[in-house]
């Protein structure tokens, strides 16, 4: 049993999103369906047995591809495919190895299959993260094939401008988190995205970006928590509130992108912190046990 959670170009046209969907979840678990007009941007959380989602996978990406054209897409999220990446997560510890196989066959499909160029990131892909072939967007990855400073690892070496790239890859449980903040100035949410990621010297296994919300007006700090071990949600929120106190402004509200292990909710109950826009109802394991009748830590 392994949960995949799909991103595709599209949070906009809710008609293109249910399409989607619904090729996603044939023969698998539908668990969430997140969609956001700003980011132009829909995320999908999956589980099923492993043979199954790889079916699955390659059907929602098919449908993505036919539906999404990126040179008319706008949104504020960065992307590099109309199916722009898609993870394979083991659920329990020790089923890392399935998820590989998993993200290797679902790649080799969509290469062959579906005549999609195919990147593979995180533990299929020599711990690359999607931000590394997404800087400069689509014509930059483009031009690093070209210049043959990047190959695709399945599939064609051109890559269409319409349909883009497909990023698949194998990793553990991640939390994708957005902050939004009481201002329009998108300097203040790119300078506290900057104080609070790994890579500033942050926190570890955070990765964050500011953003300004049209819809809003607001700014946004938009956030990838990759070990929430090493960095507890509670205390991501508390360093986020720090960092915005620190330059006047405060956090507005707070939106969980897919769904969120129960130990998240479980510690932050326990520290008495609250994590703004997230509730029981977004807890994975429940969702899992409920639609499948298996959780981690019990066998199917």
């Amino acid at each position: 049993m392994l949960e995949a959670v799909p991103n595709v170009s599209e949070g906009r046209d809710a008609a293109v999103v249910t399409a989607i969907g619904d090729a996603f979840a044939d023969g698998v678990a539908l668990l969430d369906v997140h969609s956001d007009a700003d980011h132009n941007r829909s995320v999908f959380t999956l589980a099923g047995e492993d043979t199954a989602l790889v079916e699955a996978l390659a059907a929602g990406v098919a449908a993505a591809a036919a539906r999404i054209d990126l040179r008319t897409h706008e949104g504020v999220h960065p992307r590099v495919g109309a199916a722009d990446v898609v993870p394979l997560v083991p659920l329990r510890h020790g089923d890392m190895e399935l998820a590989k196989e998993a993200a290797l066959a679902l790649a080799a499909r969509v290469g062959a299959e579906l005549g999609l160029p195919v990147f593979l990131y995180g533990e299929v892909g020599g711990g690359r993260r999607p931000a590394f072939f997404r800087r400069g967007g689509l014509a930059e990855l483009r031009r690093r094939v070209e210049s043959g400073e990047l190959s695709p690892d399945a599939g064609p070496s051109e890559l269409d401008p319409r349909s883009g790239a497909v990023l698949v890859g194998a990793r553990k449980l991640l939390v994708a988190y957005n902050l939004e903040l009481t201002t329009d100035d998108v300097a203040v949410a790119r300078g506290i995205a900057a104080a609070v990621r790994e890579s500033g010297g942050g926190m570890p296994g955070l990765q964050a970006i500011g953003l300004l919300l049209a819809s809003t007006g607001r700014a946004q700090v938009s956030m990838n928590v990759l070990d929430v071990e090493r960095a507890p949600l509670r205390e991501v929120v508390e360093r986020v509130g720090r960092e915005a106190a620190e330059r006047g402004v405060e956090i507005a509200r707070g939106e969980l992108v897919g769904l969120v292990p129960e130990s998240v909710l479980d510690d932050a109950a326990a520290a008495g912190v609250e994590l703004p826009g997230i509730d029981p109802s977004k807890a994975l394991e429940p969702a899992v046990g409920t639609r499948l009748g298996w959780w981690p830590g019990r066998s199917p």
